[in-house]
Parts: structure tokens; C-alpha cells; sequence
């Protein structure tokens, strides 16, 4: 049963991954690349984090896995919204197809008015 737990974690890991690098190809700007690289690569990383607990069965091996995954998890969508914050004030251009910008009042403010 473990088996086939693990090797379901490292196919469902291998295809989120195999779908963050499909979308940082084709999403048309920065910021759906960067949706597409932080969600989809943490979700994946951590399923293969849990099929490779699962496949050393070692207590070591588990708690160094989720302290791997916890790190990951907690930062990488922090510093992806850091760069995505950075990159809008620094008027990196929006998809064509964007429907709403609801930052639009914040970007045109002097530096000295801003809310950050």
C-alpha cells in the first residue's frame, strides 16, 4: 500500500512540476508566469517531498522532508509576491488581455505617498 502511495505522490509531484515549466513557456506575461512557477512547483515539490518520506522510511529522512516542504511552502509565495510587487511598480508592462488592474491608483503615486 506505502507503494503505491509513493509512487502516486512522485507521478502527482513530477506532473505539477512538468505543468509549472509548461506554464512559465506559455502564460503571455510575467505575472501569470510567475502564478504558474510558484504554485504549481510548491504543490509539486511537496508531493515528491512526501513520496521521498514515504520511500526512505527513516524518521530522519521524514522530518528533514517536511522541514524541506514547511521552507519552501513558507517562502516561495512570498518572494514571488515580493518580485511581483517590485515588478508593478517598476511598470513591467501587463498582458494585453488583463481585464482589471486594481492597483492602477497606487502605481502613478509619487514614492513618498505610496502604501508600503
Amino acid at each position: 500500500m506505502m507503494g503505491w502511495l509513493m509512487g502516486f505522490l512522485a507521478l502527482l509531484g513530477a506532473t505539477l512540476v512538468l505543468l509549472a515549466a509548461i506554464g512559465i513557456v506559455r502564460m503571455p506575461d510575467l505575472f501569470t508566469r510567475m502564478q504558474a512557477a510558484t504554485k504549481a512547483s510548491t504543490l509539486g515539490l511537496g508531493c515528491v517531498l512526501g513520496a521521498a518520506a514515504i520511500a526512505l522510511d527513516d524518521s530522519a529522512a521524514f522530518v528533514r522532508a517536511v522541514s524541506i516542504g514547511a521552507f519552501v511552502m513558507l517562502t516561495s509565495p512570498v518572494s514571488s509576491h515580493v518580485i511581483a510587487r517590485a515588478a508593478y511598480l517598476t511598470k513591467v508592462p501587463l498582458w494585453k488581455g488583463t481585464v482589471t488592474d486594481e492597483w492602477s491608483s497606487d502605481r502613478d503615486l509619487p514614492p513618498e505617498h505610496s502604501q508600503t
